[in-house]
């Protein structure tokens, strides 16, 4: 049966030629023909051979509206669910409400506190939203428990006691590692059709593939097999690390066709010879199950602007080699003691965190040497006001922990329109603050009392800014006299450097929200929408892995990465998020 899978797979499973289908009535808003295109193959991969398929298409080409189309063509197929980033999930809300007939599907976002607990509620819905961060916490318990007052609790999952019609993996490429908990927890859901979306399926290796497969569950390209007899596995089921659970052999007779057929042939040999041969294979299974189109070979029906990248190249100023030459000759020391000792696997981790240390000099020196203090635990705290960014004055905490200067966020209150109650202009949740509490001092910042950043333990009055910030804020002041409509993207990985560009940029007279990990959907989707029509906002900060996928973000046209990614595909994400349907400004990355 294996010997033929190749030559089955070409009888049975025809490639699927893309043609125009009806524009769906239940969604109101005008698809492009590729987008219609990719309807057809979505309906007609349904009821195929694989129940499902991939949609690759490039970043900002519509694939949430392809997805949507489907969803609203066959009611019949429920309940739905959609796993996406938590900056996400409020944007899917978002499109599912506008983009289709008023009432025509009942939604739930199934997230926070307040999650419904009823298999019968949750599947009285026709889509639910969650995230991927749900779905894996709810498996851990469900798979390996947790402790409670000693015991060893194990609590069923919701997620996964439902039936699914439909499973979406919205930025699929989160599950890239087959064997983190991540992955487990989405192959454990149970459902009958299942669909990938994901502008960057192959990021570094072919083996990253592997999970989307998996998924799929297709047979027999994402099993175990064994040599000796009939059992197959698509989850390596060795309890006592020895036998099988299934059939009693051992692990040696055992073998993943996906790692033997594909795999390890293209590790092995490349582009040639068998490697080439199991690259066909790969490209004919992937033309059946895989939808990509990309922006180049659609260019006319899109009409996006031209993107131009650019590289901004600036030399330390004397403080900053200084310090930077002094940790490259540490790093370098420590470096070749680990090789001497032959311990370099060893200590991987140590070599990450002394690599991450000189791109946070390169950022600026204040985010080594505070970090260094802190450790040492003498850094000396100091309260900082949220909306004047300067030590406070008569300082008071809200409700967020945030800081103000007791006069200033007074100010700020009674500025709100009447009858509205403002948000934190730190955070953007609702502001609740007792203007008549009791002054705070430093003391109480290092305390649980007041949310602190770096920016809490930086000399105020002699803070000297870095050459990356600078040119950044150079970059945007030049662009604002240009035109002063234009909204910047700035993106970096390190929260705390997104900290003091937003306190430089505050200084220096800039409107700016931020994005980062620590926010609620709700914040990012008041962060956004703020950004999005506050005319005022010009700048936007984002944490590249907060919110370097999903974001639709058209209203910039500037993108300025600080320190670039590890992986060139999640710099790619990220630049797609103002390149995209929707754009008709020229882009411009630094």
């Amino acid at each position: 049966q294996l010997l033929t899978v190749w030559d089955e797979l070409e009888k049975e499973a025809a490639i699927i030629v893309p043609t125009l289908a009806p524009q769906p009535e239940a969604v109101n808003v005008k698809l492009l023909p590729f987008q219609l295109e990719g309807v057809h193959w979505l309906m007609e991969q349904e009821i195929g051979k694989f129940n499902g398929g991939i949609l690759a298409d490039e970043m900002g080409m519509g694939k949430t509206i392809q997805l949507i189309s489907l969803l609203v063509s066959n009611m019949n197929v429920r309940p739905n669910l959609i796993l996406c980033p938590t900056v996400a999930i409020m944007q899917w809300l978002g499109e599912l409400t506008n983009r289709t007939t008023p009432g025509l599907l009942k939604i739930l976002v199934f997230h926070g506190t307040n999650r419904p607990t009823s298999r019968a509620e949750l599947a009285s819905y026709d889509v639910v939203l969650s995230t991927y961060a749900i779905a894996e916490q709810g498996f851990r318990k469900q798979t390996y428990g947790f402790k409670r007052k000693g015991e060893l609790i194990k609590e069923p999952s919701i997620l996964h006691a439902i039936e699914w019609g439909r499973v979406v993996l919205d930025e699929a490429h989160a599950i890239k590692d087959r064997s983190c908990s991540t992955a487990r927890a989405v192959f454990a859901l149970r459902r009958s059709k299942q669909w990938s979306l994901t502008g960057t399926p192959l990021q570094n290796r072919v083996g990253e593939l592997y999970s989307l497969i998996r998924f799929m569950n297709a047979d027999p390209y994402s099993y175990y097999f064994c040599k000796d007899c009939p059992c197959k596995m698509q989850t390596w089921s060795f309890s006592n690390r020895r036998t099988c659970d299934h059939c009693g052999h051992i692990s040696h007779k055992h073998f993943c066709w996906w790692n033997a057929e594909i795999l390890k042939p293209i590790q092995k040999y490349g582009a040639e010879g068998d490697g080439l041969v199991a690259f066909k294979k790969l490209g004919a299974l992937l033309d059946r199950i895989m939808l990509r189109r990309t922006k180049l070979e659609r260019t006319d029906e899109l009409g996006l602007p031209p993107r131009v990248v650019a590289v901004r190249r600036d030399v330390f100023n004397e403080a900053e080699e200084e310090l930077y030459e002094s940790l490259y000759s540490d790093s370098k020391r420590t470096f070749n003691t680990y090789v001497q000792a032959n311990t370099v696997l060893n200590h991987y981790a140590s070599i990450f965190s002394l690599l991450s240390r000189m791109r946070l000099a390169a950022n600026h020196p204040d985010l080594v040497t505070t970090k260094m203090q802190l450790d040492a635990k003498n850094a000396k705290h100091t309260l900082v006001c949220g909306i004047c960014n300067e030590e406070a004055e008569d300082a008071i905490a809200a409700k967020c922990k945030h800081v103000f200067c007791r006069e200033d966020v007074r100010q700020y209150v009674l500025s709100a329109p009447d009858g509205q109650n403002p948000n934190c202009p730190v955070c953007f949740k609702p502001l609740t603050i007792d203007l008549s509490q009791e002054e705070m001092t430093d003391k109480d910042g290092g305390s649980n009392e007041v949310k602190t950043s770096i920016v809490n333990y930086i000399d105020l009055s002699k803070w000297r800014s870095s050459t990356k910030i600078e040119s950044l804020v150079e970059e945007l002041t030049t662009l604002q006299h240009t035109d002063h409509t234009a909204k910047s993207l700035v993106f970096s990985q390190f929260v705390s450097f997104l900290d003091l560009v937003q306190w430089r940029l505050s200084r220096a007279g800039f409107s700016v929200v931020k994005l980062d990990g620590r926010m609620s959907p709700q914040q990012r989707d008041t962060v956004i929408k703020s950004f999005m029509t506050d005319p005022n906002v010009t700048v936007f900060l984002v944490s590249l892995k907060a919110g370097g996928v999903a974001l639709n973000l058209t209203e910039a046209s500037r993108v300025f990465v600080c320190d670039p990614w590890w992986n060139p595909a999640v710099e790619d994400q990220a630049f797609d998020r103002i390149h995209r349907l929707g754009q008709y400004r020229p882009i411009k990355i630094t």
